[in-house]
């Protein structure tokens, strides 16, 4: 068997993982932050765009919905700003990186400035559905493409490729079956997402109306939860190098559907609740994209390493 020694990230390559983990936080935070602005009406609380009432901070007109718009384009400007410098960093220093990561760190700076340019026009445009829905899936994919840079640049190196699986072995469709699940739950939250910036949800239970979307969310979450828990239960039994992203995964969905569940039971009454169901949603988002990077990158597996 090929001898593989493993080094962790060090020096330049750490404080760049570093960041691009910060951010990502940041990232899931702007989402959640993103929601309780929709949550209590306040996308339009700040008329104007990038300003809010003409200042940098609108102390005379400050309330609850005005500081939510606020702090929203104070987090983004913060994250928009972190991607550039990670970026410039990325390209600076690439020869001492991975060779995926400047693509991706490009790739997410393209991101954040086509979702600058949504938020402005959800304020511009007034809120419509189409530009606020995008403007969440765009969130979406930076949140699944910074977790996927950031656990690149984690990735221990190696001296020497890993053993190869034969062609036909689960070691090979491992990847590509991550991916698909990871894929399913981003389309659920998509579909959410739809529904939500329509109201959709507000509207069958008060009045009957939008019920379409609802059922549609609804009967999606059984059978992508099903195959996230079906993949983290084969994760945790084969493959050692990942059990702590497929225990996250694991939990992240059993939370979202908890969620889900108790914010119609309480028919949306309490924001908190809704809130922490789209955060959820962007937090397993980070996971699964987390976890599809892994299993393409993990040098070692432990039932190759036995073979």
């Amino acid at each position: 068997m090929t001898a593989i020694t493993l080094t962790p990230p060090i020096g330049r390559r750490a404080a760049l993982a570093a960041l691009s983990a910060h951010l990502l936080v940041a990232l899931i935070a702007l989402v959640g932050i993103g929601g309780a602005t929709r949550v209590m009406e306040a996308g339009l609380a700040c008329p104007d765009w990038p300003l809010c009432y003409g200042s940098l901070l609108p102390g005379r007109q400050m309330n609850l919905q005005v500081f939510l718009e606020w702090f929203h384009r104070l987090d983004a400007f913060v994250v928009g700003m972190g991607l550039l410098v990670q970026a410039a960093l990325s390209t600076w220093w690439r020869r001492e990186l991975p060779r995926a990561v400047p693509w991706l760190s490009g790739l997410a700076l393209l991101l954040v400035a086509v979702q600058g340019g949504l938020g402005a026009l959800t304020v511009t445009l007034l809120l419509p559905f189409s530009v606020v829905t995008a403007h969440l899936v765009t969130a979406l994919l930076l949140v699944a493409l910074l977790s996927a840079c950031t656990q690149v640049l984690l990735e221990p190196s190696t001296s020497a490729k890993p053993p190869q699986a034969s062609r036909f072995s689960l070691d090979r469709l491992w990847p590509g079956l991550v991916g698909v699940v990871a894929l399913l739950a981003l389309g659920q939250c998509l579909l959410g997402g739809l529904m939500a910036t329509q109201w959709a949800a507000g509207r069958c239970l008060s009045s009957g109306e939008g019920c379409g979307w609802l059922f549609a969310h609804r009967l999606g979450a059984r059978p992508v939860a099903a195959a996230v828990l079906v993949t983290a239960a084969w994760g945790l039994w084969r493959w050692q190098a990942e059990r702590v992203l497929a225990a996250l995964a694991a939990l992240a969905v059993i939370a979202q559907v908890a969620l889900g569940v108790m914010s119609l039971r309480l028919t949306l009454a309490v924001p908190a609740v809704t809130v922490a169901h789209q955060l959820m949603a962007a937090f397993l988002v980070a996971v699964l994209a987390a976890w599809f990077s892994r299993s393409l990158l993990e040098p070692v597996r432990l039932e190759v390493s036995r073979g």
